[in-house]
């Protein structure tokens, strides 16, 4: 089958497991959709060991061609941290934009650091030493909160409104963070090249805040465009030209597109969009950006639970899968609970926000991509069978299901605890 037909088929199958999901209302819609599809996924493994691996060989075939690397990265994330970005209120954004910008930046370079450096341990002590900068590779992919996961789970839970604003604020931006972070520690492990302090520098600025300023660039143009056209039926097509050719544009420039679409995303839902258009036609384009969110989060989790399919379950790899939760929490913990010391010296919060925020740092799709990409035959040991790749994928792939399936499911009792505090 051609990549389209394959999209197609899998487009089909989330909406019917969306269908099924929207019967069950014990969980939420992501949840249950990943949870499916790893259900999917097991029976498949069972029935290619049962019945023969034909059906199954197929299938991974099919899925490989997909590519969701290239799927995720240059397709359907521009879409969603678009929409997502519309939905932020300014206002409440300035509120917290210290708090936001702590915690995707400060936040996001503790992780790595405590991810790093327990896990260097961790790998020396199961008798596999790991690199130091290949652990490091793992903090800076997985130290990320994804936004896609988390704009699909928390925003419809009802958190207090700063805990919320922080968790959706940060997982917003802590990505470019985190991607401009990996690509660094990336030039260090592959490259023969050594990469300076200058040189780091010079990454950041060029992708965290030159993606800022083109997203700029771009909300600017969108506001130009809104207003100078007298057609305004055309007002959809003309925000669809951000996260499409505007999101082709950043890569080809060298900027972060991920970046540019929050910002262009929050400016246009709060600067352009209220003041341009008439009532009617602003819920019009917020049940249009709501649709492609809707559909895009449905496949999107589908593709999580059927990438258990892909993954090689090295029976030397299990006991670093399972201590890649714990680490990872670890990580987590440190990188909020000791900003919130902080915090808390200037400013009242809820109890439970240390909580929220850290059992709500859901980890999806984004950090399987950046895993995907990483170099493939980088031999952990000489001589032996088991590959970076390969290991950071099993990793990252049992954080990511962990993180979804039971923080995900989890955490409604920490946020009702935390409206009852508010309310009390």
């Amino acid at each position: 089958m051609t990549s389209y037909e394959i999209l197609c088929l899998l487009s089909a199958l989330s909406l019917v497991i969306s269908l099924i999901s929207s019967r069950l209302h014990r969980w939420q819609e992501t949840i249950t959709i990943t949870a499916l599809a790893l259900l999917l996924s097991l029976l498949i493994l069972a029935a290619g060991k049962i019945f023969g691996v034909s059906v199954y060989s197929s299938l991974v075939t099919d899925l490989e061609q997909l590519d969701f690397k290239a799927l995720l990265l240059n397709g359907m994330l521009g879409f969603l941290l678009f929409a997502g970005a519309l939905q932020i209120k300014l206002q409440v954004l300035k509120k917290q934009r210290w708090e936001i910008f702590i915690l995707a930046f400060v936040g996001t370079l503790i992780s790595t650091a405590v991810i790093g450096g327990v896990l260097y341990w961790v790998s020396g002590f199961l008798g596999l030493p790991l690199q130091l900068s290949y652990c490091l590779l793992f903090g800076a992919l997985i130290s990320p909160t994804d936004p896609i996961a988390v704009l699909a789970i928390i925003k419809q839970l009802g958190a207090p409104e700063d805990i919320a604003t922080q968790v959706e604020g940060e997982s917003l931006f802590n990505d470019g963070i985190g991607l401009v972070i990996f690509v660094a520690i990336s030039q260090v492990a592959f490259s023969t090249e050594p990469l300076t302090i200058t040189g780091i520098a010079s990454l950041f600025l060029q992708e965290a805040v030159g993606g800022v300023i083109y997203g700029v660039i771009l909300a600017a143009g969108l506001h130009f465009m809104l207003g100078f056209s007298e057609d305004k039926t055309q007002y959809l097509l003309m925000t669809l030209l951000l996260p499409t050719a505007g999101y082709v544009v950043a890569d080809m420039i060298g900027v972060s597109g991920p970046l540019a679409m929050v910002t262009a995303g929050i400016i246009a839902g709060n600067l352009s969009i209220p003041k341009l258009l008439k009532m009617n036609e602003c819920i019009t384009l917020e049940s249009f950006w709501g649709l492609i969110e809707s559909f895009f989060n449905s496949l999107l989790f589908l593709l999580l639970g059927l990438l258990l399919l892909l993954i090689d379950f090295d029976a030397e790899l299990w006991w670093f899968m399972l201590l890649s939760v714990p680490i990872v929490l670890l990580g987590r913990s440190l990188s909020v609970y000791l900003p919130y010391l902080v915090f808390r010296q200037v400013k009242h919060y809820n109890s439970f926000a240390e909580k929220i925020l850290v059992w709500g740092g859901l980890r999806g799709g984004l950090a399987l991509a950046m895993a995907m990409s990483l170099p493939t035959g980088v031999m952990l040991v000489t001589g032996s069978n088991i590959d970076l790749r390969e290991l950071l994928m099993v990793m990252t792939y049992a954080v990511v299901v962990f993180s979804i399936l039971v923080q995900g499911t989890t955490i409604p009792r920490l946020i009702d605890k935390s409206n009852a505090e508010d309310k009390g």
